[in-house]
């Protein structure tokens, strides 16, 4: 079977910028193990695979190398983009089917780009860790943290940690070990629960809030270039604590690994009460073709 796909990078309108994600057309009839393998061979860190839905405009599956995942964010945008750039779908507004439930999108165009927004679901708010244990998953101390670390979740769960500046962020390094002892350590069952987001409260440019980094174990890519549903759960996570002034602001992530990415982030809601969070980029299509299974 030969199926359609195109390899979009997304919160980037540029070639070589953001995170890459191949987006195949047409899958519904694509078992989840060679759903993963082709992820795996594509060396990137998620890929998705399209098929119609009951309840939306289109169902999106969303596979890491090694598991299905009910929703991510930059997968999300490369999806909408290479559906606009197919022509099947337009400027406006649409529905996005995902693990995590139905989403809202609205396309705009950036010049010859789409804009993908997407409204991420309502924030849940889990355990605070011990400060220690995650600082050590970043070869940190706890003393490099500024504000609790948090489990939290728009849709896909993420331990958000404050770093006090751009210094702290660049020394940090993953230590598997030390994530496995998080991961033990904790009241409760962490398997779902995605790594550490390390977030400074300083953009990479003078046009970004906040600058970010996730580190990826194996077989994973060792970082991600930029991670939409987790830039969603900690613009929830620094309003809901006071630690930006307004609810609107531009994230960065991945200019240090020479693919620079950016999203417009707004949060819906007083900080005590979140109802929601969108989170919008461009998406930039770089390749298009078939891929036979």
């Amino acid at each position: 079977m030969k199926y359609q796909f195109d390899w979009v990078d997304a919160f980037t309108d540029k070639a070589f910028g953001g995170n890459g994600c191949a987006v195949v057309h047409d899958a519904g009839n694509i078992d989840a193990e060679t759903c993963m393998a082709f992820t795996k061979e594509t060396g990137l860190v998620e890929c998705t695979f399209l098929e119609p839905s009951a309840v939306a405009d289109i169902k999106i599956r969303y596979f890491l190398s090694r598991a299905e995942i009910p929703f991510a964010g930059h997968p999300t945008v490369a999806s909408v983009a290479s559906l606009v750039s197919r022509g099947i779908v337009g400027m406006g507004g649409l529905t996005v089917e995902t693990g995590a439930g139905v989403l809202p999108i609205h396309v705009d165009m950036q010049g010859q780009t789409p804009v993908i927004t997407m409204t991420q679901v309502a924030p849940q708010f889990g355990s605070e860790l011990d400060p220690t244990l995650v600082a050590a998953v970043g070869g940190l101390s706890g003393s490099d943290l500024v504000a609790p670390p948090q489990i939290v979740s728009t849709g896909l769960p993420f331990v958000i940690a404050v770093l006090r500046d751009h210094e702290t962020l660049r020394r940090t390094i993953l230590d598997v070990d030390a994530l496995d002892r998080l991961r033990e350590a904790s009241g409760e069952v962490l398997s779902d629960v995605m790594e550490p987001f390390w977030v400074t409260l300083h953009g990479a440019t003078d046009l970004g809030r906040t600058f970010s980094r996730l580190l990826l174990p194996p077989p994973a890519p060792p970082e991600d270039p930029f991670t939409g549903s987790a830039t969603g759960a900690m613009a929830v996570y620094i309003w809901s604590r006071g630690l930006v002034r307004e609810p609107s602001f531009t994230a960065e992530q991945g200019h240090w690994m020479g693919r620079p990415g950016s999203a417009s982030v707004e949060v819906l809601g007083r900080p005590d009460c979140i109802t929601g969070v969108r989170v919008g980029g461009p998406g930039y299509v770089l390749m298009q073709g078939e891929v036979a299974f």
